[in-house]
């Protein structure tokens, strides 16, 4: 299947705004089509159906070529994916959002009856109306939250309930404890909230240790809290409340992704298949899930059910990040994986490996050469590159005749054509195979050829590393003999190349907006200086330099055949054919009786201010 190079939209449309925030539960839910409980992945047959509600079932889409999606109909190529979901039996830590729950923690009460944030009302009303500030900007917003924090810190008393508030820190791998009594000296208070917590609970060490060390905020705990902060003062934490929650910040709900990102891939070594990262991953999660579920109707121990917490918190954040650090030597994973953050960063990751540089069609990349008969806005490309390189012409009667032609040369002579699609038509013809004389007879105005790329044709020209606007820009086609490509010496400074094997990579624009735009904004001739201080990037160097001295010093004289030879070298392309009149010599020979003739000839001097 032929690739779609871009689509026009129907309607016309403009955005307001982008904005960013955090999908809740609900929100989860909604979006999705499944809800995932089951931990198998296939059925036990012949034919490795997958298990209805587990995380390959069908209704997510489908990554094989024979098979349909349960939801949309659709097939590999078409259907978009879909989303599941899963409900954890606990709520977890969010590992992307940890540190920013303990600043939260940091700035609020921790009785869950108040959870109000730690400012006095006449603090509260001096920063409320900054806040309010629409034009505030994004660092702005950041150093006033910093000095929110850093307020709130300071106080170890509530203003609004009075409860003692301690320091909360990080314990650990995704743990926060809360040393509530570390600057306090025991009293009848502390003892009877000990009491309290001991209840029901037999001795031990750790509850001894609370005044010294603090105790541990589980999930549950932390997710109360946030829940119970009163919606007048999430301004004060520099949320927006339209778009999210604190309480948001804990995992409660994880979202399956759609199979299309997370394919299955058959093995024809061994009977079976290998499973993405991912999907083993969330497998995993549902499994502990139900071994939590299990536990929690049989009554199991407490302790038991802590562990299994625990585990299930570490799968959580090993599928969002598997380069976590601190894991307990008994829980380190068997082998390492790729989680949700290393598809994304990196090299290698989305966003620089596939979205900033990819590979890509209508390009070329070969050896730089340098050729000084080239114009600075010209580069030469190898008749090679030229014949694989196609733009899509649309037929109308002014090129009718030559596009005519091209299709006739077909695919092997250049300049030609290497495809024409007809008209009303979704499929394309290739020149290669077929009567050409018969197709280019056929072609009406309407149909698109993909002709070879030609002298004049625009294309845009890059060295990497990319460094500034400059590094890419665009210039015209000369198609010449060999195998690399060629530009004037003068235009290396831009791109920083020189001749010692660099490579340069060659992009063809596929429509007239395209090539429009790529001339006006990036044309070599319109980037002679530099936009960083006003500096000429494009001009003589070297050589050039050097032969305009020896040229044009004073002793230096040439016969007229030295001239003309000169004068002919510097007429190219349209100038080719261009006549020249030669100035009069500057010494001529003469006979020695025209010598007499001159030297007895008198002479008159006219003064600037008369004869």
């Amino acid at each position: 299947m032929v690739k779609e190079l871009y689509r026009e939209t129907a309607v016309a449309r403009k955005i307001s705004h982008v904005s960013f925030g955090l999908d809740g539960p609900h929100a989860m839910q909604q979006q999705a089509h499944l809800h995932v409980v089951a931990k198998n992945l296939y059925v036990q047959d012949s034919k490795r159906t997958p298990v209805q509600y587990g995380v390959l079932d069908r209704r997510m889409g489908t990554n094989q070529k024979d098979a349909e999606c349960a939801s949309c109909g659709k097939g590999m190529n078409d259907c978009i994916g879909h989303y599941g979901y899963i409900d954890l039996q606990l709520p977890v830590f969010h590992i992307g959002y940890f540190r920013s729950v303990i600043n939260i923690l940091q700035t609020i009460c921790k009785n869950p009856m108040c959870a109000r944030v730690l400012l006095s009302e006449k603090d509260r009303q001096g920063y409320i109306p900054k806040i309010r500030n629409p034009n505030l900007s994004y660092l702005a917003r950041k150093a006033l939250r910093k000095k929110i924090q850093e307020k709130c810190k300071k106080m170890s008393l509530c203003p609004h309930c009075g409860e003692i508030n301690g320091v909360i820190k990080k314990s650990g791998l995704l743990k926060i404890s809360h040393e509530k009594y570390r600057n306090k000296k025991p009293d009848q208070a502390m003892l009877l909230e000990l009491a309290e917590l001991s209840k029901g609970m037999e001795y031990s060490k750790e509850l001894t240790n609370i005044p010294l060390t603090g105790y541990s905020l589980n999930p549950q705990e932390v997710l109360r809290l946030l829940e119970s902060i009163p919606g007048e003062d999430i301004p004060l934490l520099l949320m927006n409340q339209d778009l999210s929650k604190p309480s948001d910040l804990i995992l409660q709900r994880i979202p399956v992704p759609p199979i299309c990102i997370r394919p299955s891939v058959i093995s024809e070594l061994k009977s079976g298949t290998n499973e993405d990262d991912l999907t083993m991953k969330l497998s995993e999660i549902v499994f502990i899930n139900d071994v939590i579920m299990k536990h929690k109707l049989s009554g199991a121990k407490a302790q038991m059910i802590a562990e299994d917490w625990e585990y299930l918190q570490l799968h959580c954040a090993l599928y969002i990040n598997s380069e976590t650090s601190g894991i307990p030597i008994n829980m380190q994973p068997k082998k390492a994986t790729r989680g949700l953050v290393q598809r994304l960063k990196g090299k290698q990751g989305r966003f620089r490996g596939n979205l900033s540089g990819k590979r890509v069609d209508f390009s070329g990349r070969t050896v730089i050469s340098p050729d000084p008969n080239l114009r600075i806005e010209e580069v030469g490309v190898p008749v090679h590159v030229a014949k694989i390189l196609t733009f899509p012409e649309r037929v109308h009667p002014a090129n009718k005749e030559m596009l005519r032609q091209l299709v006739c040369n077909g695919p092997d002579t250049h300049p030609g054509a290497n495809f024409v699609q007809q008209q009303g038509q979704s499929y394309k013809k290739f020149l290669r195979y077929g009567n050409r004389m018969k197709i280019a007879q056929e072609l009406k105005e309407g149909d698109i050829v993909e002709r070879h790329l030609q002298d004049g044709d625009v294309v845009l020209f890059n060295r990497q590393p990319s460094l500034h606007k400059l590094s890419i820009m665009s210039h015209r086609v000369k198609v010449l003999e060999h195998r690399t490509f060629r530009f004037n010496e003068c235009v290396c400074t831009p791109y920083n190349a020189d001749f010692d094997g660099d490579e340069m990579n060659l992009h063809l624009p596929q429509t007239e907006e395209a090539k429009a735009e790529a001339l006006v904004l990036m044309g070599n001739k319109s980037n002679l200086v530099t936009p960083r201080n006003g500096e000429l990037l494009i001009a003589a160097t070297q050589d050039f330099i050097t032969g305009a001295y020896l040229l044009t010093k004073k002793n230096v004289f040439f016969r007229h055949d030295e001239a003309c030879q000169l004068a002919s070298t510097l007429l190219a392309s349209t100038d080719i054919s261009m006549r020249i009149d030669l100035p009069p010599p500057a010494i001529m020979k003469v006979s020695d009786k025209e010598c007499e003739n001159f030297a007895n000839r008198p002479i008159t001097v006219q003064l600037l201010g008369g004869s």
